[in-house]
């Protein structure tokens, strides 16, 4: 049986019973919705170039399809869905320039808010950033890699917000989510391009005052990570929505 006629053999899933239309369209619900989708794009259950079809995840999650339409309009100002006219929304496939562009434009980022971090990090900051690596390095030894991959960009959203400028922080969190995409797709399993110290180093250098260290720490670290990737090219396909998001 193909995955088009599986989507058909599926009974519709009701999340938490809830039907379509204006009771399961709450801003709320498309907040839920829309991690759930962006969590199964990170953690590779929906690969890149899937297609995502309007009705087959309205009927998945039982909202409408306007409702749908949202959701995956917000996923693309995220780039992690890609919008064409009359193709409908597929899963983003990061070209080898995107990924290259990502990550030049963290280095110029992140490595640019570096000094002020270190001026300005409390020690209860850096406990807290601390205590995100371990997670994070215990998920990748565990062999969780889609966690993993989350939790480093939590740390890199994280210490953008310490630089105490919203603007930066939150473009630094949309580039940790493509970084993330990148990474869940071509990155090597078992780590993510750098030492698994990296962040606690990195951690030391601030907390130290060090801003001069910790831009140059920061810089070999993002080019660590970019190095690692290993871009290939994947056929697309119609994944099956059903078997993903069902309970």
């Amino acid at each position: 049986m193909s995955q088009q006629e599986v989507l058909h053999e599926h009974k519709p899933v009701r999340a938490g019973g809830r039907k379509k239309g204006k009771d399961g369209d709450g801003a709320k619900r498309h907040d839920a919705i829309y991690h759930t989708i962006s969590d199964a794009i990170i953690e590779h259950r929906l690969r890149p170039g899937a297609r995502l079809r309007e009705d087959a995840l309205a009927d998945v999650f039982g909202v409408s399809r306007t409702g749908i339409r949202k959701i995956l309009q917000r996923l693309a100002l995220e780039h992690l869905v890609t919008l064409t006219p009359r193709r409908g929304a597929s899963v983003t496939r990061p070209t080898a320039e995107e990924a290259r562009d990502v990550f030049a434009t963290r280095q110029l980022v992140e490595c640019g808010i570096m000094q002020d971090i270190a001026r300005h990090m409390t020690s209860a900051e850096a406990r807290d950033l601390r205590e995100l690596a371990a997670r994070e390095r215990k998920a990748l030894k565990s062999g969780e890699q889609s966690v993993a991959i989350k939790l480093s960009a939590e740390f890199h959203t994280r210490l953008a917000r310490l630089s105490d400028n919203s603007v930066i922080a939150e473009f630094v969190g949309h580039l940790c989510s493509r970084s993330s995409l990148i990474l869940a797709v071509y990155g090597t399993s078992g780590h993510l391009g750098c030492e698994s110290h990296d962040h606690d180093e990195l951690i030391n250098l601030l907390e130290a005052g060090e801003g001069e260290r910790a831009t140059a720490f920061m810089g070999r670290h993002l080019k660590a990570i970019e190095a690692s990737l290993s871009i290939v090219e994947e056929e697309n396909e119609v994944p099956d929505l059903h078997h993903i998001f069902s309970p």
